[in-house]
């Protein structure tokens, strides 16, 4: 019996299509949510206290706004930023499909897009947008939904 190694695995086009097209339903899910309720009033997991601390405590520089209203792709994905942000997910290896690929926005005032988005793990994901939830960052979805209606 030989054993899966992801390392040398084919990159199977089927198989990416339908991680692709699930990382959208959960975007377009999410964006769904920001609509109705102000960020700052959804919870995302029964794990969102906890991933914000731990956010807060791994990486000090999001205990600012500015810093999480705005994230680099080259910075979350250098060396250093990968080695920082494998140490923080694995701590959270008990959540359901914490390692599973999904979108990111890079900036929280602005919709996701081809190039305003970027690949991320769930765990990511969470602690990104908890935190801009938590900051009021993402409020601004559901006023300017109410507001157009």
């Amino acid at each position: 019996m030989s054993t899966f190694d992801a390392e040398t695995a084919d990159n199977l086009e089927d198989i990416e299509k339908q991680f692709a097209v699930k990382a959208v339903t959960q975007a377009e899910t999410y964006w769904g949510l920001l609509e109705k309720i102000p960020g700052s009033k959804l919870k995302l997991t029964k794990h969102d206290d906890a991933i914000f601390e731990q956010l807060l405590e791994d990486f000090p520089e999001f205990k600012e706004p500015a810093n999480v209203a705005e994230i680099s792709e080259a910075a979350m994905k250098s060396v250093s930023g990968k080695a920082k942000w494998r140490t923080f997910c694995e701590k959270f290896k008990d959540i359901e499909d914490y390692n599973f690929g999904t979108l990111l926005r890079t900036k929280c005032d602005d919709f996701y897009t081809q190039e305003g988005a970027i690949f991320a793990v769930r765990i990511q994901f969470y602690a990104i947008e908890i935190c801009r939830n938590r900051y009021g960052l993402n409020d601004w979805i559901s006023r300017n939904i109410r507001a157009s209606a």
